[in-house]
């Protein structure tokens, strides 16, 4: 019996691995791709979500803007049209978590300044302060580099709106008026649908590797079928 299984022993090891790859193969071509949620409204906590839109189940999408860059160009949504894009609101002053939010927003400008998909969006919350001129003083000491990475001013109710109502990113409540602060460390990643698809804390590195993770899964979502 061992001089019929040292005879065929080189055999049954070829065959052994011969299984372990078709069954390797037959995984992968099986195994689900990863896909991100479709965050809704009634989906997030509450207090991050304005009163007027919590019932929303479906079809929530970021609307359109216009509000200026750190250049003085005009901004809306055209500027992101087939585009996947991380969103913050921060202020040019602040001295607490938006520090630690821009390191992260220069993470991933480095991480993806030569991917055409891929764009990052900070909304000034205190625009009255955050003019062009600032936010152009800032963008200098941030090395932004403009094709990347957008920094907007505007309208302070329609970017507060934007936090509560369209990017479900404030826990704070209020109407966008003179001593009205959103606060907020969310990052929002969205797609090119430009539905929500995940939130992440902008002042913790671990998150921001999520996100670097999910955007990879996303970008799945976009490669041609065979």
């Amino acid at each position: 019996m061992l001089k019929f299984f040292a005879k065929y022993k080189f055999f049954a090891v070829v065959m052994l691995l011969m299984s372990a790859v078709i069954v390797t193969i037959i995984y992968n071509l099986y195994k689900p791709t990863p896909k991100l949620p479709v965050y809704q409204p009634d989906m997030v906590t509450a207090d991050l979500v304005d009163t007027s839109v919590q019932h929303i189940r479906k079809f929530h999408k970021v609307g359109d803007f216009a509000l200026v860059n750190q250049l003085g160009d005009s901004i809306s949504q055209a500027k992101f049209k087939d585009k996947i894009y991380v969103a913050d609101f921060f202020f040019t002053t602040c001295q607490s978590i938006c520090i630690d939010m821009a390191k992260s927003m220069q993470t991933l400008q480095k991480e993806y300044l030569n991917d055409p998909e891929i764009m990052l969006l900070s909304h000034s919350v205190t625009p009255e302060i955050d003019d062009v001129k600032q936010l152009q003083k800032y963008a200098k000491e941030k090395g932004v580099n403009p094709e990347k990475w957008q920094l907007v001013t505007g309208d302070k109710k329609q970017i507060y709106q934007l936090a509560r109502k369209q990017y479900l990113a404030s826990k704070t409540e209020g109407d966008g008026g003179p001593y009205d602060l959103v606060h907020t460390e969310n990052f929002v990643l969205v797609d090119k649908e430009k539905r929500i698809r995940g939130f992440y804390d902008g002042t913790n590195p671990e998150e921001i590797e999520d996100l670097i993770e999910d955007i990879s899964i996303l970008k799945l979502e976009y490669q041609p079928e065979d």
